[in-house]
Formats: structure tokens, C-alpha cells, sequence
């Protein structure tokens, strides 16, 4: 297998060639397949990852990850390179690995947007949100500016013009640190910045960066809450209209015994749950309650901040985000969580920040620090010292500044492994508090007269119920368990039949631990086995018949037993 180094971004040959090898070698855990193609037709890849030799995939509860649904957003590619790593080393040597795969299953999609991801990875690189395909027109602006790499050293930084009117200036202690000068200020040297690329109809005196004909923002296009572009730019002209999310979707809708999932983004540094649209208020109080304890789980585990889009994560005010991977929640009722990847903030030592409140406006303070720790820690990696550069269209300008590909939409290279080797224990703990199902009795009990009572009892030993969330029962998304008798092939005149009860028999939902009151509460607990299900049957047969049982839910697995009478 080619050895995995979490100190690089991986082109999609390259990441294609790891998966097929982690398939290859690891057969008793591993297996691949394409869900379907991106809109240029490279394949979308899911690993599943269980131990085979205790049951297929199908019939564990399972957990989803993915990463890179933005083009950019490469390093949450690596976050789940990096679990599957973990999963595969470690199984057979850590208890937690090896306990979940041979419980549960794990479906990782380690690059939900290959084209994208492509186009930011190549050599002259190109940024666009998410998808390639071109939407909403099919045709490129004709005037303005295209970002690119201009001066081909494979970086998109940015241009600076001298203007007096212009809104940038350098910071009082560092120059060439642009801060924006303050209202009412004048007399000093400012500046006009861009990104970095080209200029087509270039008149001397407007400057205007195109919007990229490629306009779609595949995180938008799932089915809940989906608006159209005059709503919601970039969602699409319907619901899953997008190869790469229909075949997600799909994939979800083929596998109900996925419980929950994560995807990972950049950049803020912080967990992200549901809801986008609303607030906590409105959410079930008992998953609200199930999510405040995952994201405090995970605060623990990784050192992010774990808080709702709608409260604390909103892009303006007065707006909502719509048709996001909060399907998974909000239609499915499975437990889904964005985590934003990498916060420079925080490494720079700015601590007291609110997330998309600080995009738009903090104090330059926070810009020195940055820098500083640009110089101090990144060697300057993160902020590009200016240099002159004689434009094709602009004439003599400064190509310099943030380099926020490479330290701020993904952490720097040297970086990178510590930061996604935060994620694997809270995702193995999320898997693990899933329902699952088990056979507390299987047994047959002599009645006499050749008839005999075949006894069947289950019980849930997950933490979650079976049905997951009170949304996937609100919703009704989420079937009961299912127990069914099989008898023996042979059953003839004298052989085995079944004389009361069902072959199949619906048994309704099993309870787990998660939504029970504390030892000292004033509600009391009626039902305390409301984990369990028993089913019986009557059948005549004769001594050494064997009776084959079943059990099955949709999110906490399948188990069976053979029961010999007799």
C-alpha cells in the first residue's frame, strides 16, 4: 500500500490509488466501491470499514464521515484519510477500534467533490465554491477580474494598487500588514486590493472581480430546507440536481442503518450541529439534550467549541442556511454534525472571538497577532511579504499578503496531521453510542403432545434507542424490530409447524440509556425494561428439530439463533 503521509494534500489519482490499497490489503475490513460519478466522471469513493467475520456492514449499526464537499477545503480530505488510517492500524491493538468494527460499521467518502478539489490541487490552480459544473449561466463574464495564479509560483495571494481613495492602509506596527483605515481618517498611504489574477476590459479605473461561472455550492443542494438562488445562492436549480449529492442521498437512503455522520469542512475551528434554520427551541428536547452531550464529548476530545448554525453560526443576522448536510437530522433523524476544521485564530492567541462575527470586522490587534504568529511559528508562510510585479493589464502593482489557501482555508502542511489526529475518538465515540441490538434468550420449552413454546427475547445494548432520535420518530423514517421463525425445509406431514403466533412479528421500539433521568429524580422510571423485547411461538415438532430466529432493526443491527427443540 502506498504509505499514507498526513503532511500533504492528495491529487485524486493519488488518493484513488490509497483507497483501492486499503481494500486490498485489509480485506477482512475494508471494502470500496463508487456511488456514483462527479459531474467530470471521476468516481466517488466509499470505504466501509467492519470486521466481516462478525457480519456484514448491512446489518450493524453504522456511522457516516466525509470531507472536501468544498473545493478548497482539502484538508478535510486528510481528516478522513486519517481515520481510516486509525481504523486500519489500530484494529486488534486499541480496545475502542476494535470493539466498534466488530459492532458497527464506519462508511467514509474521504472526497465528496473530486472535481473541485482537482481544480484547487493542480498546478495552475483555479478556486471555485464546490461543483465544476458551470450554474447558474453556462457562459463567463466578459469584464473583470479572473482569480488565478498570475505570477506562476502556484499561489493565489493577492494584488495591491496605491490609491488615495483606496480603504487599505499598513498597520501602524508592521508594514505591509494592510488594515482598513479608520472612518474619518485621512493624509496618509492607501491602498485598493484584489486577489490576485487577471484583468479582461480593463479601463483603467473599475475594478470589478468576476463571479465564477462556476456558481454552485453542492452543501446547499440537499433536500431540506432547499431554496432557490434568489433565496439560497448556489443551491442549485432543484433538490440533489447535483451528481455528487444525489449519489450521497441515495447512498443514505440504500443504508437505514446509518445512525449518525460527520462531515468535515474549514475553517473555524468549531463543531457545528443543527439546527440551520431555527432555533434550539424548537428542537425535540430530548435531542437536543443527546446533542449538547456529543458536542460537549467532543469539546473535550478535540478542544473545539461545539455550538448550534442557527445561534452562533449564522452568515448574517437576518439570513438562514438551507439545504445543507442537516438533511442527515432534519428528514432522517440520524445525529449530524460539520466540524470546521483549523482555527489561526486561536493559534495566533485570540481567544475571545465569535466565529463569523469576527470575518467582519475586530480589531487590527488581532491582525498583529496573526502576523506575529505568521513570522514566529510558520516561518512567514501565512502572509507573503509584497514584491513588485508588472502586471499584464495593471501595469506596475505588489503581489503579497494572506496566503489563505495554504494557512488559513487549510492549516499550513506542517501542522496539518495535528491537527485532524483530534477527530478519531470522537467519531469511534459517537459510533459506539448507537443502538444495538442482542439476543438476551433463545429457547424452546417442552409443552408435551410434540408441541413446544419457542421463546425469543432482544434487548437493545446501545445507548441511543433503536429508532435513534425523537425526530426520526416524529417523522416517522424508522421502523420497529422485526422478529421472525423459520422452521425446518423438510416440514412434511410429521415434520415441524407452527401452531400460534406469526412468522413475523413487529415488536415495536427499544429504549436505550440515553433519555432516562438522573438517580435522584422525582419522575420515576414505570417501565425499566423498556430495552427489551420478548416474542413467543408454539410449534410442533420432534426432539432435535431446529428452529432458525430472527431479529432485525433497521439502525440496531441483525442477530439470529438457532434453537433446537428438544
Amino acid at each position: 500500500m502506498p504509505s499514507i503521509a498526513f503532511d500533504r494534500f492528495y491529487r485524486y489519482d493519488d488518493l484513488t490509488a490509497i483507497v483501492k490499497a486499503l481494500a486490498a490489503e485489509h480485506p477482512d475490513l475494508v471494502s470500496l466501491e463508487s456511488i456514483g460519478k462527479s459531474h467530470e466522471g471521476r468516481d466517488i469513493w466509499v470505504v466501509t470499514v467492519t470486521r466481516t467475520s462478525t457480519g456484514p456492514a448491512a446489518e450493524k449499526p453504522a456511522f457516516w464521515v466525509d470531507g472536501n464537499i468544498h473545493s478548497t477545503e482539502v484538508a478535510a480530505s486528510v481528516a478522513a484519510l486519517y481515520f481510516l488510517n486509525t481504523l486500519v492500524t489500530q484494529y486488534g491493538k486499541d480496545p475502542e477500534v476494535t470493539r466498534t468494527l466488530d459492532t458497527r460499521a464506519f462508511y467514509v467518502c474521504p472526497r465528496f467533490n473530486p472535481d473541485g478539489a482537482e481544480w484547487a490541487l493542480a498546478d495552475k490552480p483555479k478556486w471555485v465554491r464546490s461543483s465544476t459544473r458551470p450554474y447558474p449561466w453556462d457562459e463567463d463574464e466578459i469584464e473583470g477580474l479572473t482569480v488565478e495564479d498570475v505570477d506562476g509560483d502556484g499561489r493565489i495571494l493577492q494584488m495591491r494598487l496605491p490609491d488615495a481613495n483606496g480603504l487599505w492602509k499598513d498597520h501602524p506596527e508592521q508594514p505591509g500588514l494592510m488594515v482598513r483605515r479608520e472612518p474619518i481618517e485621512t493624509g496618509g498611504r492607501y491602498y485598493r486590493i484584489l486577489p490576485e489574477g487577471t484583468m479582461e476590459a480593463w479601463d483603467g479605473f473599475m475594478l470589478r472581480v468576476k463571479k465564477n461561472r462556476q456558481g454552485l455550492d453542492l452543501n446547499r443542494n440537499f433536500p431540506a430546507n432547499w431554496r432557490q438562488e434568489h433565496e439560497q445562492v448556489g443551491a442549485g436549480p432543484y433538490p440533489t440536481s447535483e451528481p455528487e449529492v444525489r449519489a450521497v442521498v441515495d447512498f443514505f437512503v440504500r443504508h437505514p442503518n446509518i445512525t449518525g455522520g460527520v462531515a468535515f469542512h474549514t475553517w473555524a475551528g468549531v463543531l457545528l450541529r443543527p439546527f440551520d434554520h431555527l432555533p434550539d427551541s424548537e428542537m425535540n428536547a430530548e435531542d437536543l439534550w443527546h446533542y449538547r452531550r456529543i458536542g460537549d464529548k467532543g469539546t473535550e476530545l478535540t478542544g473545539y467549541p461545539a455550538i448550534s448554525v442557527y445561534e452562533e453560526f449564522r452568515y448574517h443576522p437576518k439570513e438562514v442556511i438551507g439545504g445543507v448536510f442537516d438533511w442527515v437530522y432534519e428528514h432522517l433523524g440520524m445525529y449530524s454534525w460539520v466540524v470546521e476544521l483549523w482555527s489561526p485564530m486561536r493559534e495566533a492567541g485570540i481567544t475571545n472571538y465569535k466565529y463569523i462575527d469576527w470575518f467582519r470586522d475586530h480589531p487590527i490587534s488581532d491582525d498583529l497577532k496573526l502576523y506575529r504568529w505568521n513570522v514566529e511559528k510558520l516561518g512567514g508562510a501565512a502572509h507573503v511579504a509584497w514584491k513588485p510585479f508588472d502586471h499584464p493589464q495593471l501595469g506596475r502593482i505588489e503581489i503579497g499578503g494572506w496566503n489563505r489557501f495554504h494557512a488559513f482555508g487549510n492549516p499550513p502542511l506542517p501542522l496539518l496531521e495535528r491537527e485532524v489526529e483530534r477527530f478519531p475518538k470522537w467519531l469511534l465515540w459517537q459510533a459506539l453510542t448507537s443502538p444495538r441490538l442482542e439476543i438476551l434468550f433463545a429457547g424452546a420449552e417442552a409443552l408435551g403432545g410434540g408441541h413446544w413454546r419457542v421463546r425469543l427475547v432482544v434487548q437493545n445494548t446501545g445507548w441511543l434507542p433503536s429508532y435513534v432520535s425523537k425526530r426520526a420518530l416524529e417523522r416517522k423514517v424508522v421502523r420497529g424490530v422485526i422478529a421472525e421463525i423459520a422452521l425446518p425445509d423438510d416440514a412434511g406431514p410429521d415434520g415441524a409447524a407452527l401452531v400460534q403466533g406469526r412468522r413475523r412479528e413487529e415488536l415495536g421500539q427499544l429504549e436505550g440509556k440515553a433519555y432516562k433521568h438522573t438517580g435522584v429524580s422525582f419522575w420515576p422510571d414505570r417501565n425499566v425494561t423498556d430495552d427489551r423485547a420478548k416474542v413467543e411461538w408454539i410449534v410442533s415438532g420432534k426432539a432435535g428439530d431446529e428452529v432458525r430466529l430472527t431479529a432485525r432493526h433497521e439502525r440496531a443491527g441483525t442477530v439470529r439463533a438457532i434453537v433446537k427443540l428438544g
